[in-house]
């Protein structure tokens, strides 16, 4: 247990700079350069993630049961899961429907992706990942777009045609979702999405 929340740790400790001190991350990057801390923020984000899975296949050996899902919630958080990688891709696309009237598609994403998890799932190790990310993707979203509101930042829908990014953000969902279900999810998790 204690390499899983070493990993949740550095994640939200790295992810929430953003959110608790952004003039200090803005400042810390043009002092050092965007490239490098760039590159140092990947590098701890693949150790803390590696830590994570580490962690979490150690608690997978004796998990511990909260409550037992019925089957079909494993179905329903395969299509959620779907949606979520739909606003994955929206966010990664320039002018995206998504990015341009939510402002913030991959925070909604992960809380689809960690909802369908929690909602699949119910041992103390599920509920410490998918938990802490679902509580950490509300709170960000929430903080963000106040910041937003206070602003004066106003989203709407831009006069160009969205439609091919929509496009895109749906075949990169549709592309991701075969290979996380149908291989990834095995490879790394250890779990059959399909079982």
């Amino acid at each position: 247990m204690l390499i899983l929340v070493i990993g949740l740790v550095i994640f939200f400790c790295l992810h929430s700079v953003r959110l608790v001190a952004p003039q200090w991350r803005e400042s810390s990057m043009k002092e050092h350069g965007e490239m490098r801390w760039k590159m140092r923020f990947g590098l701890l984000t693949l150790m803390s993630t590696a830590f994570i899975v580490m962690g979490y296949m150690q608690m997978r050996v004796e998990p511990i049961w909260l409550w037992f899902p019925p089957v079909w919630t494993r179905h329903l958080a395969g299509l959620l899961v779907l949606v979520a990688l739909f606003f994955v891709g929206s966010a990664l696309v320039k002018n995206s429907t998504m990015k341009n009237k939510m402002g913030y598609p991959m925070l909604i994403g992960v809380k689809i992706w960690a909802f369908a998890h929690l909602i699949s799932n119910g041992t103390v190790a599920d509920v410490m990942i998918f938990g802490s990310f679902l509580v950490w993707s509300i709170v960000s979203f929430a903080v963000y777009r106040r910041r937003d509101r206070l602003a004066g930042v106003v989203y709407e829908q831009s006069e160009d045609s969205s439609v091919p990014a929509n496009l895109i953000a749906f075949v990169f969902a549709m592309m991701s979702w075969f290979t996380i279900v149908f291989y990834l999810h095995q490879a790394i998790i250890g779990v059959s999405p399909l079982v």
